[in-house]
């Protein structure tokens, strides 16, 4: 007969997940951030029980500079890339054609404008308090880009606010103030100064930097590496 004892002692005992920390640099008006977030959430799922990943979402600011009023995307990347309305539009189907790959929608006909983001990081940083940045972070990708909302815009972050559970009346006295813009302003400076100068970028550990929207399997082999022992 088998001993109860032995049995249970000869069982492997349970991985413990590697804690990992992630500093996910973007802007909530880029797509490859959306696409790059996609990525990193699907190899965390691939990866299970395996690792337990504590997310940061870090500013930066594509257009810092944008007014509040926004500007036509289309006039905006030809002139910031110096492209003709062809090839951004040949761009814009690589970049939908990939979103639906990962199950992010890109609703081209929608976002038509650009728009200043520096409220939406306020409003990310304060949720990040919270621990509603990640649903936050979500609905704000989703609202720019498949909605065609106005990130920009007080009662359209409020709204969003308000969706993932945050104090609908807290965020309106936040985002009239300015409350938390002395913060996103350091952390935008602090990643610029160690050289981040496009997004999205993801830093490990603050020592491993994962550039670009990398496909899922990318970032899953990455993982894998920094977690393995010494």
């Amino acid at each position: 007969m088998t001993d109860p004892a032995k049995t249970a002692a000869a069982k492997p005992a349970p991985v413990k997940p590697v804690p990992i920390k992630i500093d996910f640099v973007s802007d909530v008006s880029c797509p490859w951030c959306a696409i790059g977030l996609a990525s990193l959430r699907q190899a965390l799922a691939s990866l299970g029980d395996e690792v337990a990943a504590d997310i940061h979402f870090q500013p930066f600011e594509l257009n810092p500079n944008m007014p509040r009023e926004g500007e036509n995307s289309t006039e905006h990347l030809m002139r910031k890339y110096s492209s003709t309305a062809e090839q951004i539009d040949v761009n814009r189907e690589n970049i939908r054609a990939r979103g639906a790959s990962l199950g992010v929608t890109f609703r081209m006909d929608r976002h038509t404008r650009v728009y200043n983001t520096f409220d939406a990081h306020r409003l990310l940083h304060w949720a990040e308090l919270e621990r509603r940045h990640v649903p936050l972070k979500q609905v704000l990708l989703r609202a720019y880009f498949t909605d065609g909302d106005d990130v920009s815009d007080h009662a359209v972050l409020q709204r969003l606010a308000e969706e993932v559970g945050l104090d609908a009346a807290e965020a309106k006295r936040i985002l009239a103030s300015n409350v938390y813009a002395d913060e996103v302003r350091a952390q935008e400076q602090f990643y610029l100064q160690h050289g981040i100068q496009s997004v999205p970028a993801t830093i490990i550990n603050d020592r491993h930097l994962i550039s670009g929207g990398q496909p899922p399997e990318a970032f899953e082999q990455a993982l894998r590496q920094i977690i393995q022992p010494a």
